[in-house]
């Protein structure tokens, strides 16, 4: 009974959201002019920054758990740091990293690009958000695959890269849909870092923000339900199959 209750309270937030939200406020706010945009600046940088997550957090994950880099607690370490680092602290200390007047920021202007207030602003403050989540979950799972069976592997004549995609990413393959679930929703929700550096292009977080702002709590709800939308079944897709990988 007290589980019942604890799960109850945990889920409250979501039935509050949909006890206080009409079909007709919804259709009504997500039909006016550009309402819909926010949607696709949001899912433009979290599919960027999932392949920049992928392309450079799986190889970092898998030399930490074989620990095959020098002073392997020092990297983790480091993760940890930015993991549990504020996101307002990360987004503001971006803005003396890549900002306009830093050499990377001349640097990113002689390229005609900005760190602030850009689509790759957002996605340079989603990558600091999410990325400490997915290394370590991609380090979680490497970590749990035996290496002698990619030893094994090696001995009977497969190469190092073939023994990667034969044996250990997909052994390693549900707990890394875990970690980019995690790295998904936490990208796609990006908020403390994102006001920072990238208050424009308006995502859905922002939008959320200035809507609530601007107009009330209630205008706001809307974009809180298509953020649910769009965040939360890359989660539970991964979860399901990750339960039934496992057996």
């Amino acid at each position: 009974m007290g589980a019942l209750i604890i799960w109850l309270a945990l889920l409250g937030p979501l039935w509050a959201l949909f006890t206080h939200l009409s079909p007709a406020a919804v259709s009504s706010s997500l039909r006016a002019s550009g309402a819909l945009a926010p949607l696709v600046v949001s899912v433009e940088a979290g599919v960027v920054t999932l392949a920049v997550l992928v392309g450079v957090g799986t190889p970092l994950g898998y030399l930490l758990a074989r620990e095959r880099l020098p002073f392997p607690r020092v990297w983790e370490t480091g993760l940890l740091v930015m993991l549990l680092m504020p996101p307002l602290v990360v987004g503001l200390l971006l803005v003396f990293m890549v900002g306009p007047l830093t050499p990377i920021g001349r640097g990113l202007s002689a390229l005609h690009l900005s760190a602030t207030n850009t689509l790759l602003a957002l996605v340079v403050a989603e990558i600091y958000e999410a990325a400490p989540y997915y290394v370590l979950g991609a380090q979680a799972a490497f970590a749990a695959v035996d290496p002698r069976l990619e030893q094994q592997a090696a001995l009977l004549g497969d190469r190092p890269r073939r023994t990667m995609l034969r044996v250990t990413l997909p052994l390693a393959g549900p707990g890394l849909a875990t970690a980019l679930a995690t790295g998904w929703a936490r990208a796609i929700g990006a908020f403390g870092a994102v006001i920072i550096v990238a208050y424009h292009p308006y995502g859905l977080p922002m939008q959320i923000w200035t809507t609530l702002n601007e107009v009330g709590l209630s205008a706001a709800l809307p974009f809180a339900l298509l953020l649910l939308v769009v965040a939360l079944p890359v989660p539970v897709i991964a979860y399901g199959w990750s339960r039934h990988a496992r057996g």
